[in-house]
């Protein structure tokens, strides 16, 4: 008996430890990719203690006026980092793509730099006639640190074959310059905050203007946003738009259609116009 108890013993343990594997591995599919602490935080203790703070920072005028007569000093709040702000100044500071790159991944104001694995810069030809700017990496870019490597990335090899462009042509005439507006992935694939759109926004119009495109081919929402600005008259189906002086053209994202393929007639119908503006310059 002893023995048979000790066999299931040994069995709950490798039963334990293979649900634990498990559970880990989910976080890290979800973007949990660091430890931050050896023991646990008590977040409930961490927001009663936030909202304290708030309350003596809103009497924070009375007390400053009571301190001037006792000569008490008064803790000055820190300020807020404008993180547009760094990022502009660290990419005017960028005098070609490697810089550029360097620039972007060691910038510390976009929470998702946090999360993910790999900073998925560009790929494709610079010297191409045509950039193409999509949203944000998925899991498979974010493993890998390519770009358009998934399954959108296999549509949009397509898309762009269909109008004759490809990321591997030598040819400037026939290559396209593939990049993102964020180029970090968005844990559980949510929305993009306008936050984060706004902190990186200075990066992709550096990157514009050091790869100098004769057109630019926004994928998507968030690259309208990033691009053109969020109240943009240039939108998805709005036909041509200025970006930072080159003419851009904003169609449905590839990760949108894989899943709403209804509007693939509408992205075909952008596509064309795009290839007519193309074979015009």
């Amino acid at each position: 008996m002893p023995r048979r108890l000790g066999k299931v013993a040994v069995m709950e343990s490798a039963l334990e430890y293979d649900i634990a594997l498990a559970a880990l591995a989910w976080q890290v599919e979800l973007g949990c990719a660091e430890l931050i602490g050896d023991a646990p935080v008590d977040r409930f203790a961490l927001e009663h203690a936030a909202r304290e703070a708030a309350k003596m920072q809103a009497a924070a005028p009375a007390q400053a006026s009571v301190s001037k007569s006792k000569n008490i000093p008064v803790p000055s709040a820190e300020p807020r980092i404008d993180a547009a702000a760094e990022a502009r100044r660290a990419a005017q500071g960028c005098a070609d793509l490697g810089a550029l790159k360097s620039a972007m991944a060691a910038f510390e104001h976009c929470d998702l730099h946090r999360g993910a694995r790999n900073l998925c810069f560009a790929t494709g030809n610079p010297a191409a006639r045509v950039m193409v700017i999509g949203e944000a990496p998925g899991r498979e870019e974010d493993r890998s640190g390519a770009v358009y490597v998934g399954p959108a990335g296999r549509l949009l090899d397509k898309m762009l074959g269909a109008i004759d462009l490809s990321r591997d042509a030598q040819e400037p005439a026939q290559a396209a310059y593939l990049t993102y507006a964020l180029p970090w992935r968005l844990p559980q694939a949510r929305d993009a905050y306008a936050t984060e759109i706004a902190a990186m926004a200075p990066f992709v119009q550096r990157h514009i203007e050091i790869v100098a495109p004769q057109l630019v081919l926004l994928l998507g929402e968030v690259a309208v946003h990033s691009v053109l600005g969020p109240k943009s008259a240039g939108g998805i189906g709005q036909g041509w738009a200025q970006a930072f002086g080159r003419p851009a053209l904003a169609i449905t994202a590839p990760d949108y259609l894989l899943s709403h393929p209804a509007g693939k007639r509408d992205a075909w119908r952008d596509l064309l116009m795009f290839k007519s503006r193309l074979a015009a310059l």
